[in-house]
């Protein structure tokens, strides 16, 4: 009998993925490419728009297939993810030819979606490793409390260390209660998005400004009263509507004995502080670059995924497989996350290749809004621009090619220009959370919560959820701090 996805032991191992299988050849048969070929390159000023189709096609595909066709996306959604990236690098070969689509593809393969999905990998694993035991009734005090303490966490552990280390143990809480959708959703506004805004640790766009010269204490220093104000609002209007919620419900919460809480699992803590410190040490140290097929690669990069890997290995083969049992642990999330990403990343490379070509691209319209008529750079457009555009590409690369855009200096970002890289980081990290795809940790959680048979919105119901609880606040926040 095949193993459910959410099972865990020898005999349910994560299934091979067939989209990244076929991503993989589609990458060797682009390698026999002549080795010199990968150095070319191509001129971003030449894309029309018409090659951001295959993203589109993507978004909707992962936005509408799971409600019409809901089967054959849970069998095949792999594939469907290969389909659209093969849809812009093939054609995208045929165009500019074999040496700038290897090239392209081997990059942003090495460069982002490897590092990406391997830290994602290790925080999924050490978080899925640690159990929170105990009574915990979901309540709106019990759920609130649940919330604020990820928010706070998230931005010293990630914002995917937090989610995987609370996502189950409010799962459990909740579990009595049939009217619950809406803490999930909070939990994704909060804990994978708006509380990873203080460290570099804490979400993918600021720790690429950290590698770009951001000072690490910048973000506390300048995002901190912005994710405070979030923060606060939205505990807020959870807790009173979750207290509408509770009065909606027709069951009670579970009696008996009161169990205390306490930690299994605790050989992943001294884990996760190790993934942290890899981190910072990546971000810290100049190790040079080596080069695979042309492609430059840093060697603190290709460090940093061994070590990941191990600590990975580490936290399967040292946590007691009871522990991961317990707290429900499996690989369909991030089987589904890797799968995706896999064809997001890879069918995201035009639109941000239109975007770096800046006032002189398919985008220029878009870009110059970006400035006034003296050319000085606007920071409320920053805002929402980078956020806008993070809410479904994946918000590092978008940071990157605002921060590029407004100079890429990070002194001067940090000194005469601190009002715009403010601006840039709230947005890409804050708007994460307005679609599922915005933010890896997003399409984690909802993985997780719909495996333990959960209904959670669909593609266009959760945007609906931003647009009604998130937006508002976006606009609150625009002539308060972005002017």
């Amino acid at each position: 009998m095949p193993c459910p996805r959410w099972s865990w032991g020898r005999a349910c191992r994560p299934r091979t993925s067939l989209g990244l299988a076929l991503v993989a050849g589609l990458g060797l048969i682009l390698a026999a490419a002549p080795a010199q070929a990968a150095e070319a390159s191509f001129d971003p000023r030449t894309m029309g728009l018409v090659w951001t189709v295959p993203f589109i096609g993507l978004l909707l595909s992962i936005a509408v297939m799971p409600i019409l066709v809901p089967s054959f996306w849970h069998h095949n959604f792999g594939k469907v993810s290969f389909a659209w990236g093969a849809a812009f690098i093939l054609p995208f070969a045929m165009a500019y030819g074999i040496g700038p689509a290897f090239y392209e593809f081997l990059h942003i393969i090495l460069a982002d979606y490897v590092p990406f999905i391997v830290l994602l990998l290790a925080l999924y694993t050490v978080g899925g490793g640690v159990l929170l035991r105990g009574s915990l009734v979901g309540n709106p005090a019990t759920n609130t409390a649940l919330l604020a303490i990820g928010t706070a966490i998230a931005g010293w552990m990630g914002t995917t260390g937090a989610s995987m280390l609370l996502i189950r143990p409010v799962i459990r809480a909740n579990a009595w209660r049939k009217r619950k959708t809406h803490t999930f959703v909070f939990f994704i506004f909060l804990v994978s998005n708006i509380g990873g805004a203080l460290t570099p640790l804490g979400d993918p766009p600021l720790y690429m400004g950290f590698l770009k010269g951001v000072d690490f204490f910048w973000p506390l220093q300048n995002l901190i009263v912005k994710t405070v104000f979030m923060s606060v609002i939205l505990l807020a209007v959870y807790f009173v509507f979750d207290t509408i919620m509770l009065r909606r419900e027709v069951g009670e919460p579970p009696a008996g004995e009161r169990e205390p809480l306490s930690l299994d699992g605790l050989v992943n803590i001294p884990l996760l502080a190790a993934v942290v410190a890899v981190v910072l040490v990546q971000g810290a140290w100049d190790a040079g670059e080596i080069k695979i097929l042309g492609v430059a690669v840093g060697l603190d990069v290709i460090l940093a995924c061994g070590v990941l890997l191990v600590i990975t290995w580490l936290s399967m083969r040292l946590t007691p497989q009871p522990v991961r049992e317990a707290n429900g642990f499996g690989w369909g999330a991030m089987e589904e996350v890797a799968q995706l990403f896999a064809g997001i990343f890879v069918a995201m490379i035009p639109v941000l290749a239109i975007l770096r070509a800046g006032r002189e691209g398919a985008a220029a319209a878009l870009v110059a809004l970006t400035s006034s008529a003296d050319g000085a750079p606007v920071p409320a457009m920053y805002f929402w621009l980078t956020g806008v555009l993070s809410s479904f590409l994946d918000n590092a690369p978008t940071y990157l090619v605002f921060f590029n855009l407004a100079g890429g200096d990070p002194q001067q970002l940090m000194g005469p220009l601190n009002a715009t890289l403010t601006a840039i980081s709230a947005g890409a990290v804050f708007m994460g959370a307005n679609s599922y795809i915005g933010n890896a940790p997003n399409l984690m959680v909802r993985a997780i919560v719909e495996e333990q048979g959960v209904k959670m919105p669909s593609f266009f119901g959760y945007c609906g959820w931003a647009l009604v609880f998130l937006v508002p606040l976006f606009a609150l926040m625009t002539p308060i701090f972005f002017r």
